[in-house]
C-alpha cells in the first residue's frame, strides 16, 4: 500500500473502480467509465447536483479491506462511493484539495467525512457504514472521462 500525505504529489495513486447508481445511500454498480461533468458531477449518479459540494464521493479500497479485514464481504461500490481509489489516504486531505484524474478531470475536496443516519442503509445491508470516517466528497471543477485504472494526482 501506497501512503500519501496531502503534501506530496510525486506518488500515484489510481481509480480501482467506478460506480454510479440513480439513487444516493444505496450500493452503487461499478461500471468501467464514467462521465464526470463540471459543477455537476457523475452523469447519472443520485449524488449529481448542480452547485451542491457533495458532487461526487470517493472512498479508498484500502477502507473496504479494513472492512474485509473484519469479515464482511464487501467491494468497491457497496458504500456508496463513486470512484474507489488506491494509493491515497482520501482522509488526510484537506477541505480545498485539489485532485487530478487521467488527462483532464480536476476534482476539489469539499467534505471529509459525512454525518449517516443511524443505521443507515448502508450500514444495515453490510454491518458498518465507513463513508463518515473514511470517505471524502468533492465538487467538480473540470469534467471528462474517467476510467478504471486512470491516475489520481494531488495538485495541491
Amino acid at each position: 500500500m501506497i501512503a500519501m500525505n496531502a503534501k506530496m504529489n510525486h506518488l500515484h495513486a489510481k481509480i480501482v473502480a467506478v460506480s454510479t447508481s440513480p439513487v444516493t445511500g444505496t450500493k452503487k454498480t461499478n461500471v468501467i467509465q464514467g462521465i464526470l461533468m463540471e459543477n455537476f458531477g457523475l452523469l447519472g449518479d443520485g449524488h449529481a447536483e448542480k452547485q451542491a459540494h457533495r458532487q461526487i464521493s470517493l472512498l479508498a479500497v484500502e477502507s473496504i479491506q479494513k472492512m474485509r479485514d473484519l469479515g464482511l464481504e464487501v467491494n468497491p461500490g457497496d458504500f456508496a462511493e463513486n470512484i474507489t481509489t488506491e494509493g491515497i489516504v482520501l482522509k488526510d486531505l484537506n477541505i480545498g484539495t485539489k485532485i487530478t484524474i487521467g488527462n483532464s478531470s480536476i476534482l476539489e475536496v469539499s467534505q471529509i467525512g459525512k454525518e449517516c443516519y443511524s443505521p443507515c442503509e448502508i450500514g444495515k445491508s453490510v454491518g458498518e457504514c465507513i463513508m463518515p470516517t473514511e470517505g471524502i466528497f468533492c465538487k467538480v471543477l473540470e469534467g471528462g472521462k474517467i476510467r478504471v485504472g486512470d491516475e489520481l494526482r494531488i495538485i495541491n
